[in-house]
């Protein structure tokens, strides 16, 4: 079954999670229902692309209305393909939520425990992962391109969490829209490092089309790295939707060659009183 579910022309859902925890947002954005122009037509949610300040900062107001989370409560990085992940706080609400220059630095993954913290990161055809623990609330996001892949964000994540307390068995993942393996051709040196990674799986996510040239499962990489850090496969969903395929609901990068929007990821607890 589909995790993600279409709840309004902007924005797709993890419907069942937010169904065992009513207080829970979460979600990935689509490409339609913002004032942003040409290239970036019409939510997008990157200050860095080029796109006007003020139509970035609408989008969000606009997002912040229908998801009832206030913009000031949100966190925002500065996205770098790298794995360094932030345990976040209230006192650093509102990074980069009006600018970029004011969001975390050299962050591409972000967990809490706290309420009234929306965890958020960009994308254009990278992997969007979310974690929740069952039993802690603990809840995360990472990007992950093939650059973070590679090196193991995911992995890094589940790590983390480890150390914190919390419990293999009540980790719940969702692999979100991105590029697809039809869609996503790289060359034996991004597959050198899949290789190393992924020596005793028999099924690889990859297959040869030509010389030098291979289709790469970006979704299928990560849930594979996933299970190796001790996940329970039935705890991993994972989306059929393609960020390149799906053209009329997602910006690509390598589609749009590389003049293009950026959707959102998000993730946080409401407060119990919050309002907006």
């Amino acid at each position: 079954m589909e995790p993600f579910v279409l709840k309004t022309k902007e924005y797709f859902s993890i419907e069942a999670w937010e169904k065992e925890w009513p207080d829970l947002v979460v979600g990935f954005t689509t490409k339609n229902g913002g004032v942003s122009q040409q290239d970036f037509s019409s939510f997008n949610f990157g200050f860095h692309v080029g796109d006007k300040v003020e139509s970035v900062c609408h989008n969000k107001q606009k997002l912040s209305s229908i998801i009832k989370f206030p913009v000031e409560s949100w966190v925002a990085a500065e996205q770098t393909h790298g794995i360094n992940i932030k345990r976040i706080q209230k006192e650093v609400c509102g990074s980069g939520s009006y600018q970029y220059d004011d969001s975390i630095p050299d962050t591409d993954g972000f967990f809490t425990e706290n309420k009234g913290i929306l965890l958020t990161l960009c994308y254009a055809d990278c992997v969007p992962i979310y974690f929740i623990d069952k039993v802690t609330k603990r809840i995360g996001i990472a990007h992950a391109g093939w650059k973070g892949s590679v090196n193991g964000i995911a992995k890094r994540m589940i790590l983390n969490w480890v150390s914190e307390g919390s419990n293999l068995k009540d980790i719940l993942v969702a692999i979100g829209p991105s590029i697809c393996e039809d869609c996503y051709i790289v060359d034996d040196f991004v597959i050198a490092f899949v290789r190393k990674i992924l020596v005793d799986v028999e099924k690889k996510p990859y297959n040869l089309i030509n010389k030098d040239q291979y289709r790469l499962n970006l979704k299928q990489f990560n849930k594979l790295q996933l299970i190796q850090a001790g996940i329970t496969e039935s705890n991993i969903y994972v989306t059929e939707y393609c960020s390149s395929c799906h053209d009329k609901e997602f910006f690509s990068h390598r589609r749009d060659k590389g003049k293009t929007g950026r959707m959102m990821s998000f993730i946080g607890w409401k407060e119990d009183s919050q309002t907006i």
